[in-house]
């Protein structure tokens, strides 16, 4: 070989080989941190935990309510074994067919990058594109540093192929990808879209979410149809190229539209909306007083917390559904009933005090903040809620694009009937449905457990109790139901106190026993019971040791309910009647587990022996005699569509002016409470007929124990009857008693 030739040859080779050779040292210098640091190695052990992750709200029936994220972080990682072997097919196909076979760099497809200068496609693997999403997720535009990115992608990819299996990276991948309208992570788009789990994605749904991942905006169904639909069909043509899918299959799927589900995250949809915001303010400060093993706090938007409820999603559901029914109806009769009038629903107030209402409710809403915010004077502020706007207002068949001005549209919203519920298993202390109002996008306002309101006759039970515990009274005993006075020397009074001394009613100067007091809620009874106590102490404690813990008034008006509480509290203490005199705490979370499965934390409700089984079980006769004639007997009633047979106690409770209207309903298995009324106390119904609690809050009641029992096989809610000692019956075999009949209330 000629001298000529071997330096030609030598100069070939290094022609050839030098491209490799500063590759090959490229690559060494930065596996060194000549280009700077790489991820600790420990780094590699731990990827998956570092990325932030949303907290999901679980049922006691496994169905997710919701979850907690920050906007950037709508992410719940799923298993590989969760993802539809389809999204696994759409991306090899698409990304990287030789996925199962590189060791992190497909050596090929760089070399073919190289030669035709990165027209022919790039060369980033699936495992190089979990390295950019994890450690360098702003790459640069200059070119130089884009290689030294692009190396440190091959260091960290190469690195990550020793740490975990194939299928491990594709589901880390897939967990960290980006959507954009749903966030990160295939489990949230595949909701977002479709409404569905991963694992039930078909090969057109996950065709549609694999060829977003090239550019999210630009190729989302919602915005960019065309686009979308095209990007779908050349990863079908992928699919079908690499023998994923059959021809057929292909010329089948490629012409059919794209058909979503979709609904974009938000913490304002979906089912027990209350109830989640309830236990989000509960969970932030439990995450104040709890650390994770690094020291830090947990984060309920970052740490992927499952939080285990007591709700079940089929029970909450009938409970909202049964608000809805009837509230329609009732809404509809309170427009009527307010038709014609000029201050309507505010009879009682004058024009000045209703428009200084209105105003008061502007000037506190995001509305009258926005405008302050804006550098608005109040003058000018007036001027503006005077002028026409198009406003979304509520009803209960959809939202109403309605032209009006900010002021009318106070009105409306004050002329709107509103509602609480909540329904706990008496035993457990579980809440099974907790519905804190009637829309959560128009009123946030919490009426179970923030919300208090006059209680009226509902708060005669806990004197009853009181009675009979004190050996006061017994259900058969006869009391005449006449006025009674509270004297200043006796109770420390200003002056002399005669409740309800001017109400007439046809069972005046007649003797009623104590079981018909309760049931007929006479006033006049409870006056008496609460004077032969002597003091309201003993009423009070009683109220605190069943889980009243709101202020109590202090002096004999006590007896007629007229302090404001809270459903919740209500709800509690009724519990305590089936639970044979134990107050157990109404709880919502069973369990908290982290990201890893590990059971942070167990919770279990306080209990307190608040009263006697006997007196427990008494009161338990004395609630049914509510129902079975007195002023809860719509529920048994042949006139009225409910006609439940079972045992059910209750006491209603409406409250002056018909403002409020509450209906407390006790069964062996579940306790409920119902409040309904206006924002406001002084709207309300004019008359009884319409205002009284048996028309406003017991039928959702009803009508909720009635789906519920319809849906025993699912809801595990069955009618029974109470298991009183037949020494209790006794007690009830009152001679002579007037047979109890349904009648108007007038609490």
């Amino acid at each position: 070989m000629t001298k000529k030739r071997r330096i030609f040859l030598w100069i070939l080779w290094v022609v050839v080989l030098s491209p490799f050779l500063c590759l090959f040292s490229l690559i060494q210098l930065t596996s060194f941190g000549y280009f700077g640091p790489l991820p600790p190695l420990e780094a590699y052990e731990t990827i998956e935990q570092k990325n932030p992750e949303a907290s999901q709200i679980i049922s006691s029936d496994g169905v997710v309510l919701g979850t907690y994220f920050l906007s950037e972080n709508n992410r719940i990682s799923c298993k590989y074994e969760e993802i539809s072997k389809n999204v696994i097919d759409a991306l090899i196909a698409t990304e990287d067919i030789r996925f199962r076979e590189h060791s992190g760099i497909d050596a090929r497809s760089l070399l073919r990058a190289i030669t035709a200068l990165g027209e022919k496609g790039g060369a980033s693997t699936i495992t190089q594109q979990l390295a950019k999403l994890h450690y360098t997720e702003n790459p640069s535009e200059r070119s130089d540093t884009r290689i030294m990115q692009k190396a440190k992608e091959w260091v960290i990819a190469a690195q990550l192929e020793k740490r975990y299996t194939k299928n491990e990276i594709l589901t880390m991948y897939l967990n960290k990808a980006d959507w954009g309208n749903s966030g990160h992570g295939i489990r949230s788009a595949s909701y977002v879209y479709f409404k569905k789990d991963p694992i039930d994605l078909n090969e057109k749904e996950a065709a549609l979410l694999v060829g977003m991942l090239k550019a999210p905006s630009a190729y989302d169904p919602t915005d960019h149809y065309a686009a979308a639909f095209s990007r779908r069909n050349i990863v079908l043509s992928q699919m079908n190229k690499y023998n994923f899918i059959s021809d057929s299959k292909f010329e089948d799927l490629k012409n059919d539209s794209i058909v979503l589900n979709f609904e974009r995250a938000s913490h304002n949809k979906g089912m027990a909306l209350y109830f989640r915001q309830y236990i989000q303010q509960k969970l932030k400060k439990w995450c104040l007083n709890n650390k994770k093993a690094d020291g830090t706090n947990y984060n309920i938007y970052t740490d992927g917390l499952k939080i285990h409820t007591t709700i079940d999603s089929r029970i909450q559901l009938h409970a909202e559904e049964a608000v809805k029914e009837h509230l329609t109806d009732l809404q509809e009769k309170f427009n009527k009933h307010w038709e014609g009038y000029e201050r309507a629903p505010f009879e009682d107030l004058s024009q000045k005090e209703i428009n200084t209402l209105l105003d008061n409710y502007l000037e506190s809403s995001a509305y009258g903040d926005s405008l302050k915010n804006a550098g608005f004077t109040k003058k000018q502020r007036f001027d503006m809620y005077d002028k026409e706007d198009t406003i979304k207002l509520f009803s209960w068949s959809g939202d109403i694009d309605s032209v009006i001005t900010p002021r009318r549209a106070a009105l409306y919203n004050k002329s709107i009937i509103r509602s609480g519920m909540m329904s706990m298993d008496p035993k457990t202390g579980y809440v099974k449905a907790y519905v804190g109002g009637i829309n959560f996008k128009h009123y946030q306002y919490d009426h179970v457990s923030t919300g208090r309101r006059q209680v009226g006759s509902t708060f005669k039970p806990f004197l009853y109790a009181t009675a009979i515990e004190h050996g006061r009274a017994q259900p058969c005993d006869k009391i005449l139901n006449t006025p009674v006075t509270f004297t200043t020397e006796d109770w420390g009074l200003l002056e002399e106190y005669t409740p309800n001394k001017d109400t007439k009613s046809k069972y005046d100067d007649m003797e009623i026993t104590m079981k018909e007091g309760l049931a007929k809620s006479l006033n006049h009874i409870a006056a008496y019971l609460m004077k032969e106590l002597t003091t309201t102490e003993p009423v009070i404690d009683m109220a605190r040791n069943m889980g009243i813990t709101s202020n109590l008034s202090t002096g004999p008006s006590i007896c007629l309910g007229p302090d404001d509480l809270s459903v919740f509290e209500m709800v509690g203490a009724y519990s305590t009647f089936v639970n044979e005199g134990m107050w157990i705490e109404p709880v919502f979370i069973t369990k908290i587990i982290d990201k890893n499965g590990v059971v942070i934390e167990n919770f279990v409700p306080k209990r307190k022996q608040a009263m006697s089984k006997e007196t427990a079980n008494i009161m338990l006769r004395l609630l049914q005699a509510v129902v079975d004639g007195g002023t809860g007997s719509r529920i048994k009633s042949k006139s009225y569509p409910w006609q439940l047979t079972k045992d059910i106690g209750g006491k209603t409770g409406t409250t002056q002016n018909h403002s409020d209207g509450w209906f407390m309903g006790v069964t062996p298995n579940l306790v409920t409470g119902v409040w309904t009324g206006c924002e406001d106390r002084a709207a309300h119904f004019r008359s009884l007929k319409y205002g009284q609690a048996a028309s406003t809050a017991l039928p959702i009641f009803a009508g909720y124990m009635k789906r519920l029992y319809n849906d025993s096989v699912n809801t595990k809610i069955v009618a029974e009857n109470f298991k009183i000692p037949k020494n209790i019956d006794k007690k009830f075999n009152c001679k002579d008693e007037d047979d109890i009949e349904e009648f108007n209330e007038f609490e």
